[in-house]
């Protein structure tokens, strides 16, 4: 069917009648069918019913928005909902409820605003080519205001502000949700969590700091037992005293390398001469590139390498760079030794471990030639 057959059907040009049939119309143009109006376009009763139902479907969503918001904050976490076998979150299912009903809300009242008020008009056009003229986009604009006049919101501007209303609260629980994303990156926040592991919390108040512990047997290290040229994977012996995710969390940037190398072949700057003990150095195993575990140790170079993109420090030149993408150094963790000749760490790393992030300050990161 093409808007010619239409065109000449109400009496326009000379294209063929609507009830010719040719090779290029095979079928005959049934041509449209009698306007018969809605309920709601002969009875303005029937009208404000249908608007005041769109605005209670619109209404509905601030009210499901603020119990989302309500459940999000006031429902524990670890409170379920039974379903006959089934046990499910029950701040999952508050949730998700609220706001999938708020959405199901704005699409009900918009449908039933388009089939019950706006404009209803049978209409047929030209397939218009791919490029459009000056002329048709005048054209366009034309029809989108009088789009906007058929929707009726002009006239009937309870549902359109009833919309905008639905429509901008739904971004409250959108920002609620926002917060599982992790805690605020204030400076506090921030010295507390990412700038500090627990190598600088004692497990008892004897101790003379963190003793590290094989991190296998979580056995503590004894510096005879170290060779030269061996690499040992270790780990704070506090971290036994941790569980859940506090525990996988802090194993993670506390994971450490100890190696031991004849010290006449090691560089120690003056600045980290007590950092050391008899060749024995301490590293943070995460790759300051990406935060990849690192453990292929050349004995013969003192180099460390990172399996994922081949990032290399010099161990024996207070874990530099000398090779691949990573911008800094290695952090060095202070370690001495306890009269039974157990290592232990002196305090924390003075630098944060891991990959770099927008609020690192990298001032403090140890370069090749510092003291």
């Amino acid at each position: 069917m093409t808007t010619n057959d239409h065109q000449n059907a109400a009496g326009g040009t000379d294209a063929p009648s609507v009830n010719v049939v040719d090779d290029r119309h095979p079928l005959p143009d049934p041509g449209l069918e009698e306007h018969r109006p809605r309920p709601t376009d002969v009875d303005e009763g029937l009208a404000r019913r249908a608007e005041l139902q769109v605005t209670a479907l619109f209404a509905l969503v601030p009210v499901l928005a603020i119990a989302f918001v309500v459940i999000y904050f006031a429902v524990p976490r670890e409170m379920y909902v039974k379903f006959g076998s089934f046990y499910a979150n029950a701040q999952h299912v508050g949730l998700g409820l609220t706001l999938g009903i708020a959405v199901l809300s704005i699409g009900v009242g918009a449908v039933h605003w388009a089939r019950q008020l706006m404009n209803d008009e049978e209409i047929v056009e030209e397939r218009h080519p791919a490029h459009s003229s000056d002329e048709d986009r005048n054209a366009t604009l034309a029809e989108i205001d009088k789009g906007i006049a058929d929707s009726a919101i002009t006239r009937r501007k309870l549902v359109g502000r009833s919309l905008l209303g639905a429509l901008g609260i739904l971004a409250v629980p959108a920002l609620v949700t926002l917060a599982d994303l992790g805690e605020w990156p204030t400076p506090t926040r921030i010295g507390e969590t990412l700038e500090k592991t627990i190598w600088g919390t004692k497990r008892a108040e004897k101790d003379p700091g963190v003793y590290i512990v094989n991190d296998v047997t979580y056995k503590r290290v004894k510096a005879a037992d170290l060779r030269i040229g061996q690499l040992v994977n270790a780990e704070p012996e506090n971290l036994q005293d941790l569980e859940g995710h506090e525990l996988q969390g802090e194993k993670a940037k506390a994971a450490l390398v100890l190696v031991r190398m004849e010290p006449s072949r090691i560089k120690v700057p003056e600045s980290r001469r007590e950092w050391q003990v008899g060749g024995i150095l301490a590293y943070s195993k995460i790759c300051t590139h990406v935060g990849c575990p690192i453990s292929l140790w050349e004995q013969q170079t003192h180099h460390l390498l990172c399996p994922c993109h081949q990032s290399t420090f010099d161990l024996g030149d207070s874990g530099v760079v000398v090779f691949g993408p990573a911008a800094r150094s290695l952090p060095q963790l202070p370690i001495a030794v306890d009269a039974e000749g157990y290592l232990y760490a002196t305090s924390d790393f003075t630098v944060p471990v891991g990959p770099s992030y927008f609020e690192r300050d990298s001032t403090k990161d140890y370069k090749k030639g510092d003291n």
